[in-house]
């Protein structure tokens, strides 16, 4: 009899650990900006749920404190950069972040609310660009690719304004945080802006831009998060159905090719 019991006790004990093993199902919490990466996380919220997984959005308005808290474990990810910016965002400030998947392309774009195409810029008009090392030096490529300015390499996105090479318009730069530059467009001639910053201030992409990056744009936005947490059976549940058809058809849909899905059908 004492061997049963024991028996049972040490089955119901190992029964136990697999079901604690087994229970991979949970809550995360992912921080982003609100459009689109929050909207697209809302999206699949159903889609995660019927994974047995509970997804919490925290909405953030700038580029810094979403990195900080995934290192700190008060996000278990984050979804509102690409990889260069990343990249140097460890850099900087040392924090150990991975990219854990992409989900799609914001192409950046060149906005005006005083001329309407570029070729109206006049001698020494006023250029907005995003204040962060990344974003600053992606404007500056867009620039240069439409031909407003040189810079010694068109691929080096940690080009600054010192870097320029030949500035025939002689444009005056103010660089200025990335979520200012929608509200700054009465005060500067043109502004290049993130996409997530000029849909939320009423600017349609493909119909207000003067000059956008194009469908090839390297910089994919990505799901972050630390290298432990990118094991979790539930990230991966997200990251799952960020892929989906389904996702990539809400992308397609809502934003009218403004948002380029990585996942899906091509």
């Amino acid at each position: 009899m004492k061997f049963n019991v024991l028996a049972l006790s040490v089955a119901a004990a190992l029964f136990g650990a697999s079901v604690v093993g087994a229970a991979q199902a949970g809550t995360i919490k992912v921080g982003a900006t609100p459009v689109p990466h929050a909207e697209i996380l809302e999206h699949v919220k159903p889609a995660l749920a019927q994974k047995g997984v509970e997804l919490e959005v925290v909405e953030f308005n700038d580029y810094v404190q979403p990195n900080l808290a995934v290192d700190d474990g008060e996000l278990d990810a984050n979804f509102f950069q690409h990889r260069p910016y990343l990249d140097v965002f460890v850099k900087d400030h040392g924090v150990n972040l991975v990219n854990v998947c992409g989900v799609h392309i914001e192409p950046m774009g060149i906005y005006s609310s005083k001329v309407k195409s570029l070729e109206e810029l006049k001698d020494g008009d006023s250029v907005g660009i995003p204040n962060d090392p990344t974003n600053g030096g992606r404007a500056l490529l867009l620039l240069a690719k439409a031909g407003l300015i040189k810079v010694p390499d068109i691929n080096d996105v940690t080009v600054t304004v010192l870097d320029i090479t030949e500035n025939p318009k002689n444009l005056q730069f103010r660089e200025l945080e990335a979520a200012q530059l929608p509200r700054a467009l009465p005060d500067v001639t043109v502004a290049v802006i993130n996409t997530n910053y000029a849909m939320p201030a009423g600017l349609n992409p493909l119909e207000d831009a003067l000059y956008i990056e194009d469908k090839d744009s390297p910089y994919v936005n990505i799901l972050v998060s630390t290298p432990e947490k990118a094991e979790n059976a539930d990230i991966k549940a997200l990251v799952e159905v960020l892929g989906s058809e389904d996702t990539a058809k809400f992308i397609r849909d809502t934003y009218k090719g403004a948002i380029v899905p990585v996942g899906g059908a091509k």
